[in-house]
């Protein structure tokens, strides 16, 4: 992994993604500590904010047997309300 400042990642973004692109994994940071990473995306993956990683995120987490039912929710909402929550 390789760390760059702001201002140098703002300079070499073109560069740093071409080093991503073949395996190295980056971290940008600000005044000493790390803000952010750049990482390879996995292809197996679907694209972030496409339907498909909805989709595959509802696969990955089933509503269980403990939900609740939309009058049980509005019924919780208006307690709320009533209560200044």
């Amino acid at each position: 992994m390789v760390a760059y400042n702001i201002l140098e990642a703002r300079d070499n973004l073109s560069r740093i993604i071409a080093s991503v692109e073949s395996g190295v994994e980056a971290t940008i940071m600000r005044r000493g500590k790390p803000v952010a990473r750049i990482v390879p995306i996995d292809d197996d993956l679907p694209a972030p904010g496409s339907g498909a990683a909805l989709a595959a995120w509802f696969a990955a987490h089933p509503v269980g047997e403990e939900s609740r039912s939309p009058g049980e929710i509005e019924a919780g909402l208006a307690e709320m309300r009533e209560a200044g929550a």
